[in-house]
């Protein structure tokens, strides 16, 4: 085959691809142009007029009904569920680890897998649309440990926030760098319920993760920051003598929370808040515990190493916060359990709660 001829079929191969290319293109958009489609919203009490093609997770909150959801429509915490009556097609393979039998009879599916293609019957819980949107100016940024910094957020002027301590906001990036895109994340309230006019969030650096890196690399002084919320059942139930509470790393933030709450409440509640880390570098806010150990007697706070380093000096409890939970917790009786950190720490303590009489009734954990 002479050179013309070569480049004669790399011509007519390109015009191919080419064309292709064009007839790929046009069928996207004829296939995924769903037109506009209505969500029937708790049997007709809100009716929707929505163009169809994105998740329906997504397709609420461009119409400001905010689903709770911590992994950002990644199919990985479950949070997301609604019921569709009508509208939704089988359920997706993604879904089914996280819809138990008994919900597949509700017709919950989770919001950040169905897309939104034709007509939808759904029943939302009337709590949700007092979910709201908050544009807030970030006022402080502070270096926690190395790897968890504070955000302070003020709220607009005029605006104010009511939430249970222990719920969390979901946190919305900007694009930046080579991420085209804005995602949220789930991060719990580590500031007074009695602030209403600022928020607090305690964010860990997660290697590669979009949202944690957006916080400790490109976020500033001044900054406006998107929240919605609040959300989440993790809050203080308090019908009991003593509250156990058990954290890791930035699950510390719902914990601080709580905390303030029994004290400003004037709650009689005895606490015993276990606090895991590695290393004496991984604490912190400890002098502030260690003050609220000093002003209120009914509050214990326990620090635990896992691995303390020998310049640590470290004297108090070595090895993981399961090693003090098993000494120091002798019996559910008369207690409630908040825990909040990673899901292995949290299945560990779980295990050994239950052996010592807590129950479901009486664990309230957020595992994100």
């Amino acid at each position: 085959m002479d050179f013309q001829a070569i480049l004669k079929t790399v011509g007519i191969l390109s015009l191919v691809s080419a064309a292709l290319s064009v007839i790929i293109s046009i069928a996207e958009g004829v296939l995924n142009n769903y037109g506009i489609v209505e969500l029937d919203i708790n049997n007709g009490k809100k009716k929707l007029q929505v163009k169809g093609g994105s998740s329906l997770l997504s397709t609420l909150a461009s119409e400001k009904i905010f689903i709770p959801s911590a992994c950002g429509g990644k199919a990985t915490c479950g949070l997301c569920k609604v019921s569709v009556q009508e509208g939704a097609g089988p359920l997706l393979m993604t879904e089914e680890p996280y819809i138990t039998p008994e919900e597949r009879k509700q017709n919950m599916r989770l919001s950040c897998q169905i897309k939104v293609k034709t007509n939808m019957k759904l029943l939302i819980p009337e709590a949700l649309f007092n979910i709201r949107e908050f544009i807030c100016e970030l006022v402080e940024i502070e270096d926690m440990t190395y790897d968890i910094k504070r955000l302070r957020m003020k709220l607009p002027e005029g605006q104010t926030i009511d939430f249970k301590a222990g719920q969390f906001m979901q946190f919305y990036t900007k694009p930046y760098g080579k991420v085209k895109e804005e995602v949220f994340r789930a991060y719990s309230i580590s500031s007074k319920a009695t602030e209403k006019d600022h928020l607090e969030l305690l964010i860990r650096l997660v290697p590669n993760g979009i949202c944690t890196t957006y916080v400790h690399t490109v976020l500033k002084v001044g900054d406006k920051v998107r929240l919605s919320g609040p959300y989440g059942d993790f809050y203080l139930r308090g019908d009991c003598e003593e509250l156990i509470m058990i954290a890791g790393g930035s699950g510390l933030a719902p914990i601080r929370s709580l905390v303030y709450d029994v004290i400003e409440k004037g709650l009689p509640h005895k606490m015993r808040f276990f606090f895991g880390a590695n290393t004496l570098r991984d604490l912190y806010y400890v002098d502030e515990f260690e003050q609220i150990e000093k002003d209120y007697p009914q509050f214990k706070f326990i620090p635990c190493l896992a691995r303390p380093e020998p310049s640590d000096n470290w004297q108090g409890v070595t090895g993981f916060v399961t090693v003090a939970l098993q000494d120091q917790v002798d019996t559910g009786e008369g207690k409630e359990a908040y825990l909040c950190g990673s899901p292995g720490m949290l299945d560990a303590c779980i295990k050994i709660l239950k052996e010592k009489g807590f129950t479901d009734e009486t664990i309230f954990y957020d595992k994100f």
